[in-house]
């Protein structure tokens, strides 16, 4: 078994409530014939659930640190990042401007779920096509020059905190986790970790968190959204710079990216049927409650490779709850049509 690697963790501020809990699926593992657990991420806290706000304990305190008082960043119109780093922002004294993306800004989405709350948390909104959200560094840099020219000091966050310093959170999460899986005895138990990936960041935290800690888990990603080729490399970039800034050698290369590929369906936030059933017959079955965006998708590529292969993913899972229960009351019609 490989020896963990010696490293430093940077500074953070304290954000998230965790350690988050592992809690055993009894009725789903009792399905499919293995141990299904859920590392509960959507517990770390209730404006800032989910995996956001354990990136923005090192982000934010890397902005204070700069003395900024205003953060910018960006994501879809319900995006859960959004929503967590303005609440982060205002518990911290921070305004915060966000970046969403819609078909038609002139016609924005109605204030409701995660824009409730950003509108709620006193965010400054503006709405951009997807066309101009391929440009957002352009956007990024246009308000920042505003900012900084009406008197601010702004700190520019990336799309999910997904970058280097971000992945840090989820360093600290398979830090967490080692000791979760210890306690359930059986070390030499192969354990595979399944998380969606959005935008990078949580899965390249998992994987350099796993060398670094010689945890000896699998780790497996499932995309929401583009494919296998696109966050081969959104991913291996996080991670080499990570690697560059963080450590004297490189543990981990592009081969430790395992990405479980073909179930992006509609595309980015839109559900198939079959997505909206199985969040609906978790909630029946274990009283756990997923979102249509990530951990709905995710968890659906889960259940459907296990009813191909029970043993797909060894003997004991843990499945990554990164929240964004909010996401749920903005497809409230199409869910109904479940109920």
């Amino acid at each position: 078994m490989s020896q963990p690697i010696s490293f430093q963790y940077p500074e953070r501020i304290k954000l998230a409530q965790t350690p988050t809990p592992l809690e055993k699926m009894e009725r789903l593992s009792s399905k499919f014939g293995v141990e299904i657990y859920f590392k509960r991420d959507d517990y770390t806290g209730t404006e800032l659930s989910g995996n956001k706000v354990r990136k923005l304990e090192f982000i934010l305190q890397h902005a204070l640190k700069l003395g900024a008082d205003t953060v910018i960043t960006c994501g879809g119109a319900q995006s859960n990042h959004c929503r967590a780093t303005a609440f982060a922002a205002k518990r911290l004294g921070l305004k915060s401007v966000l970046l969403l993306r819609t078909p038609n800004p002139d016609q924005p989405p109605a204030p409701e779920a995660n824009i409730l709350l950003d509108y709620l948390a006193d965010a400054t909104i503006i709405w951009i096509t997807p066309e101009q959200y391929q440009q957002r560094d352009q956007y990024f840099a246009w308000q920042a020059e505003k900012l900084v020219a009406a008197g601010a000091c702004p700190y520019i966050i990336p799309e999910g905190g997904s970058t280097a310093l971000g992945s840090w959170g989820y360093v600290a999460a398979v830090e967490e986790l080692v000791g979760d899986v210890a306690s359930l005895g059986g070390a030499s138990v192969p354990t595979t970790v399944i998380s969606a990936i959005g935008s990078g960041g949580t899965s390249a935290g998992l994987i350099m968190g796993n060398k670094l800690h010689a945890a000896g888990l699998r780790i497996v990603g499932v995309n929401v959204c583009d494919d296998r080729e696109y966050f081969q490399k959104v991913i291996g970039n996080i991670m080499n710079d990570f690697q560059v800034k963080y450590l004297e050698q490189p543990p981990v290369t592009t081969a430790d990216i395992e990405i479980l590929d073909g179930y992006v369906g509609k595309g980015y936030a839109l559900s198939q049927p079959q997505e909206l059933e199985a969040i609906r017959d978790l909630a029946r079955l274990e009283g756990v409650v997923l979102d249509p965006v990530y951990t709905g998708k995710a968890y659906y590529a889960m259940i459907s490779e296990l009813e191909k292969n029970p043993e797909g993913f060894g003997s004991r899972i843990v499945f990554l709850h990164t929240g964004g229960l909010f996401g749920l009351f903005s497809i409230a019609d199409q869910m109904a049509k479940f109920l």
